[in-house]
């Protein structure tokens, strides 16, 4: 009998047939590890349990139905088919569907993320932003269905029918439901008018409510620059979403009313106001007239003015030293004027003259002695009222 050869190629075809046919749908139960949400939106990671592991993969689109976030460490339960990825021989769980093995499962994977996000400081008071008193327009994340959002709707219109809703309409639960919750917010503080947030829906089992324990929706609320309200299920559920908002509200309806000044008690106080509005007001001037009239006869008030007059009185005493020694000053500056005047008068050539001296002069410089006086040479005589030359 001759020997059949078979290529790689070739038995690997057979085994993936093989196995393809005879595992064409298994459920299996596992602990999932190293978990990878690649950018394609494919999800890769292996399932083990204590004595065996196995590869695992799950497409784009088909995870969108998944209802919460894979998480290493979280057991689960899988089903699918099996395959063999021929470039490497390896066969693997093309997984079609999963689910947590347990409530516990979540509950786990709750108080996990909830420790990573608080590490981080995403709970802080610090960043915790203040809700306004009477907001304008309030933005609601929740589905447009739902008995939530009408209980929010006719509160709304009962306490402050100023208020303006608007509607970001959303999956609350399911998959995607985190995503588009995530996405809304998103989208809402885009719009520049928003003054408060509310994000939330009725109350559920934990597996209902998942959407708002997962990491996206948590950053996409941290994110907000807009205040939000997180109003999740009934007073004695907590999610994720509660710790990260800027406050939270036992069930939706409560939300409303936090977000919500009451009219009633508004326009309670403004009767009340105008009423002893003008009473209020005399009482008042006269409280103050009284107060000031003690200031102004106190010593403590008098003292200003004291100190004012007699910084005043000593001004007027440094103004009339000053006067008088500025006075003192300018006399003898002009006395000392007046008799440089009269030397400088004195010594005018014109003056001297008149008295009958003469100026002789050659080669028009002065001849003020005998012997400078050249005899061979003219010369000049300056008399007052007149020159002479003499050859």
């Amino acid at each position: 009998m001759k020997e059949v050869v078979l290529s790689v190629s070739e038995i690997t075809g057979l085994i993936k047939q093989t196995l393809e046919e005879s595992f064409s749908e298994v459920s299996i139960i596992g602990e999932i590890s190293n978990f990878k949400a690649h950018v394609s939106g494919h999800w890769y990671f292996t399932l083990k349990d204590s004595n065996a592991q196995i590869s695992c993969t799950m497409w784009r689109g088909v995870n969108n139905y998944v209802f919460f976030t894979p998480q290493d460490g979280m057991k689960v339960i899988i089903g699918g088919r099996v395959t063999v990825y021929p470039p490497r021989g390896n066969y693997q769980i093309d997984v079609r569907s999963m689910k947590p093995a347990g409530v516990g499962e979540l509950q786990a994977a709750f108080e996990k993320l909830k420790q990573k996000l608080s590490d981080e400081g995403l709970f802080d008071v610090q960043f915790k932003k203040p809700i306004p008193k009477f907001p304008q327009k309030i933005g609601i994340v929740t589905a447009i269905d739902g008995a939530a959002f009408q209980d929010m709707k006719s509160i709304a219109a009962r306490r402050y029918p100023l208020v303006e809703l608007i509607i970001a309409k959303s999956k609350v639960q399911g998959d995607g439901a985190a995503a588009d919750i995530a996405k809304n917010i998103k989208l809402l503080n885009q719009q520049k008018d928003i003054d408060l947030i509310i994000v939330g829906r009725g109350g559920g089992s934990l597996e209902d409510l998942w959407a708002f324990n997962e990491e996206v929706v948590a950053r996409a609320i941290f994110d907000s620059k807009i205040p939000i309200i997180s109003a999740v299920g009934h007073e004695i559920d907590y999610t994720i979403s509660d710790f990260v908002a800027d406050l939270r509200a036992a069930t939706p309806s409560a939300a409303m009313e936090l977000a919500t000044p009451d009219k009633d008690e508004l326009f309670a106080f403004i009767n009340e106001f105008s009423y002893y509005f003008p009473e209020k007001m005399l009482e008042i001037i006269s409280n103050y007239k009284e107060e000031i009239s003690q200031s102004v006869s106190s010593y403590g008030f008098r003292l200003p003015q004291d100190l004012i007059s007699s910084k005043s009185q000593q001004l007027d005493n440094l103004i009339y030293r000053f006067q008088n020694n500025f006075e003192g000053k300018l006399t003898s500056v002009k006395n000392r004027l007046q008799l440089l005047e009269s030397k400088v008068e004195s010594h005018n050539i014109e003056n001297v003259l008149k008295k009958g001296f003469a100026i002789i002069k050659q080669d028009k410089n002065f001849v003020t002695r005998k012997k400078n006086l050249l005899h061979e040479k003219s010369f000049e005589i300056k008399f007052f009222d007149g020159e002479v030359k003499i050859k």
